[in-house]
């Protein structure tokens, strides 16, 4: 599946780097930190696919076209995920994003990338995610709250994989709630009705019921 998560610039801890307008340091993650998900990154998450697939590139808002920025330093080290970085000289759109960042009217970074079942362990509030498979890209982004950690479901296979993968009502609900961008709140509340609608008979049926409502919803969402 593909996993965005969103820093504050107040926890990116954004510098200006020596050497000229444009340059920027900060960490796109941190470690060991709950987010309002219940998901927490460990150090080592990134290690390998640093390793394999080098840096990642750096768009504005997630709209993966023409990067905005080169990433010149993409590092693990005790606090998080460390970058370096410079806007692209004579670009418009990164004149613009160097502009707001400058002026703090945009307020963060997110991390895209691809995470699979063995990548992450749940627990009982959400997931402790051991590894990325692949880290895509770092954005800047105007919306920092950790709601804004959510699956990409438009036009990809991962989210279908990720349905056909999921055993449990549990590991739908997070499907649901990360998809739909709903809260964890509403997702059990969602998950609960749709039960009780279908559970005026045998309890199992019901949650084999519940789990294929959800599995068709989460799937109208990806197309």
């Amino acid at each position: 599946m593909l996993l965005r998560k969103t820093l504050s610039l107040s926890d990116v801890k954004l510098t200006k780097a020596a050497g000229g307008a444009g340059r920027y340091s900060g960490y796109a993650s941190v470690f060991g930190g709950v987010d309002s998900y219940g998901d927490t990154i460990i150090k080592g998450a990134f290690e390998s696919t640093l390793r394999a697939n080098g840096k990642p590139k750096m768009f504005f808002d997630h709209v993966w076209d023409l990067p905005v920025a080169r990433i010149d330093v993409a590092k693990e080290d005790d606090h998080g995920l460390f970058i370096e970085w410079e806007m692209t000289p004579g670009m418009s759109k990164a004149a613009d994003v160097q502009a707001a960042l400058d002026h703090g009217t945009l307020d963060g970074l997110s991390i895209g990338g691809f995470i699979k079942k063995g990548d992450y362990d749940e627990t009982e509030n959400g997931r402790v995610i051991r590894k990325w498979s692949k880290l895509m890209e770092v954005s800047v982004v105007a919306f920092p709250a950790d709601a804004a950690a959510r699956v990409a479901t438009k036009g990809g296979s991962d989210i279908i994989d990720a349905i056909e993968e999921a055993a449990t009502i549990r590991e739908l609900e997070q499907l649901l709630r990360d998809a739909a961008g709903l809260s964890k709140g509403a997702a059990t509340a969602l998950v609960a009705r749709v039960k009780a609608v279908l559970g005026q008979g045998d309890p199992a049926d019901a949650e084999a019921k519940a789990m294929q409502q959800l599995a068709d919803r989460i799937k109208r969402l990806a197309s």
